[in-house]
């Protein structure tokens, strides 16, 4: 199976520079509609079959112009939403974005049970992203798109495929990470995207929004 893990597109929190994790969370800017309609035109020619999205609003108003173009229906699932950001919810400073950032890096660390923000922990993120993508996987389809956010995408793709870029790498608004393989033999990253999809025109903030 071939998954299309994509970012959705830019909100006023990424232009804020804001932590936006909470449901139901920012629509999208003038910018994010389009890239949203930018990812349909390309996705909609690789074959995708099947379109999910997370429980936050941004994420459906970008998978929706592909699901027209489709004639498909959005299938919602809570596992793909953002990481919880606790405390630090919607905060903008500096030091905050960094709380949440080596937060996270403790899981690449092997420091699962670490709660971020004094909230999620890495072993109740990647439950709950596994179940998600495995229902995803027990829809049938060959190929999907996943709508999800940039924490997440990125966190999950460099803690469950192989072949994910080491280090830290931003993940732009509508770039998309593609993965191939299964819920037995496992997941290889065959692609991450740098920019969106549609082109470099369509970067926003120097090419990344901060968090969400």
């Amino acid at each position: 199976m071939r998954i299309h893990l994509v970012r959705h597109g830019q909100t006023p929190s990424n232009v804020l520079g804001a932590i936006d994790t909470a449901p139901p969370g920012a629509g999208l800017t003038d910018l994010g509609l389009r890239q949203a309609e930018a990812a349909a035109r390309v996705l909609s020619k690789l074959g995708v079959e099947a379109v999910h999205a997370s429980t936050l609003t941004r994420t459906q108003l970008t998978a929706a112009p592909l699901a027209d173009r489709l004639g498909a229906e959005v299938a919602i699932w809570d596992g793909f939403r953002e990481i919880d950001a606790g405390h630090l919810e919607m905060r903008t400073d500096l030091e905050a974005l960094e709380q949440y950032g080596l937060g996270v890096y403790e899981w690449f660390l092997g420091r699962l049970e670490h709660r971020v923000a004094e909230g999620i922990t890495g072993v109740e993120f990647l439950a709950r992203f596994d179940q998600a993508v495995a229902d995803v996987v027990a829809q049938g389809a060959e190929r999907a798109a996943i709508f999800s956010h940039g924490a997440a995408i990125r966190t999950w793709v460099g803690l469950r495929a192989t072949g994910s870029p080491t280090g830290y790498v931003g993940l732009p608004n509508t770039a998309a990470v593609t993965i191939e393989g299964d819920l037995t033999s496992g997941w290889q990253v065959v692609e991450f995207g740098q920019v969106p999809l549609g082109g470099e025109e369509l970067l926003g903030l120097n090419g990344y929004a901060r968090r969400g």
